[in-house]
């Protein structure tokens, strides 16, 4: 098993009211309520929590890309997985977006994440998202219906532009180039590992599978929702003949570790409800465009983490602090995982196994919550949760779609600035 501290980059300042006064988190939501000094701190604070979860034995840090919005501030994740291959020595660096279809041309993508490859010593995972609709279709103006065929061929693009010895010339129906000759080329060959996040597309599933790539089912709404979509995930498996390997999949819960259940519900209360109640205040106007939707998952009656985001914005406001789902309900409906250290980690590997899922992913930073308890909640888990649950699927299973790094003692260390060595 494979665990894995992911980061959204919340903005951590929404004000109370914000469910009540601004429509939207996300597309429309106003610039006012932004302030830079504060997000200088944020991000420095959030880098900080990144690079600690990898210092304290998380097999990866992970990061992904959103745009025009106050749920998670980072439109280049790419930035951030830069830094992190300076400062983080061991872990994977996941970066768990690009959104293909919206780079032109996407050899951008395949020259970014080869150079961060390269830095990092062949640390990375190339994460391909087809995007959110907020993002894709509303913030950069793509055209729903037109959106998955961009991202095939951006796709087909990358992995050529990676793969391909000598400059070549590609003429698709979105990108025509006389030369595609990038360079660096990624130092894990033929490619670094691709995982597919996605929110239960069928034809994301059946993709998967012909290609051979992860599927990470990355979830607001915990293991309880997860169950119907993973099921059905691997009910696709099994009609294309593919294995049940965990390490197939992925998936992301939110998780609170406290000394005891009733500290638990203390320190995490807040935090959940912020993200609940105003990160997640989706307006319905932009969660589910025409065409966005494939014929075939709308027969499936496969429901979007965005649809039901939306949905539930659109219901009265409840008694969390953000005016959205109080913390009992949170917790009762799995959103949120809380408790001591070896309540989380029994839950956790129950999650496991009923979800057959190798790659964990877990956010221990949500919402508001401050750097101080993201500390703690990491190294609680890192300390007492993560060796009860790294051994799930030991010896069963192979993960074939792990990054291979260069060997530690190729690897280049970073040296110590002068100003700093002289003190």
């Amino acid at each position: 098993m494979k665990l894995m501290w992911f980061h959204l980059m919340p903005y951590m300042a929404l004000p109370e009211d914000f469910r009540q006064r601004h429509p939207s988190v996300w597309v429309d939501i106003s610039r006012d309520l932004f302030d830079p000094a504060q997000a200088h701190r944020m991000y420095n604070e959030f880098i900080d929590e990144l690079e600690y979860a990898a210092q304290v034995g998380f097999d990866a840090v992970c990061v992904n890309e959103h745009h025009a919005n106050g749920y998670g501030l980072m439109p280049s994740p790419n930035l951030i997985a830069a830094a992190l291959s300076r400062r983080v020595s061991d872990a994977a660096i996941c970066v768990m977006g690009n959104s293909l279809a919206l780079y032109n041309p996407p050899t951008r993508v395949a020259e970014e994440m080869a150079m961060i490859d390269c830095i990092s010593g062949g640390r990375l995972i190339a994460g391909f998202p087809v995007g959110t609709p907020m993002d894709t279709c509303y913030a950069y103006g793509q055209n729903p219906s037109q959106l998955r065929a961009r991202y095939l061929e951006a796709h087909d693009l990358v992995v050529q532009a990676w793969t391909r010895r000598e400059p070549f010339a590609f003429n698709g129906r979105f990108n025509q180039l006389r030369y595609v000759n990038i360079w660096p080329s990624p130092l894990q060959q033929p490619h670094p590992p691709i995982w597919i996040p996605g929110g239960g597309s069928v034809e994301t599933w059946q993709w998967c599978a012909a290609q051979d790539y992860v599927y990470s089912y990355l979830s607001y709404f915990g293991y309880q929702a997860g169950r119907q979509t993973m099921a059905g995930f691997w009910r696709e498996m099994d009609r294309l003949g593919k294995d049940r390997n965990p390490y197939r999949a992925g998936f992301l819960q939110f998780v609170g570790v406290a000394r005891t259940r009733a500290e638990a519900e203390k320190l995490y209360r807040e935090p959940a409800e912020y993200f609940y109640g105003r990160c997640l205040h989706v307006d319905a106007r932009f969660a589910n465009p025409p065409g966005y939707v494939s014929e075939a998952t709308l027969r499936a009656k496969v429901r979007s983490q965005i649809s039901q985001a939306a949905a539930a914005s659109a219901l009265p406001s409840g008694f969390g602090s953000g005016g959205g789902p109080s913390f009992e309900e949170i917790i009762a409906k799995g959103y949120v995982i809380i408790g001591s250290p070896d309540e989380v980690a029994e839950k956790l590997k129950e999650v496991a196994n009923e979800l057959n899922v190798g790659h964990l992913m877990l956010l221990l930073q949500f919402g508001n919550m401050a750097r101080d308890l993201a500390f703690e909640n990491t190294r609680l888990f890192a300390e007492e949760v993560l060796p009860q649950v790294r051994g799930q699927f030991d010896g069963e299973w192979e993960d074939r779609w792990w990054p291979k790094p260069l060997a530690r003692e190729r690897r280049a260390v970073p040296s110590v600035p002068a100003w700093e060595a002289a003190q």
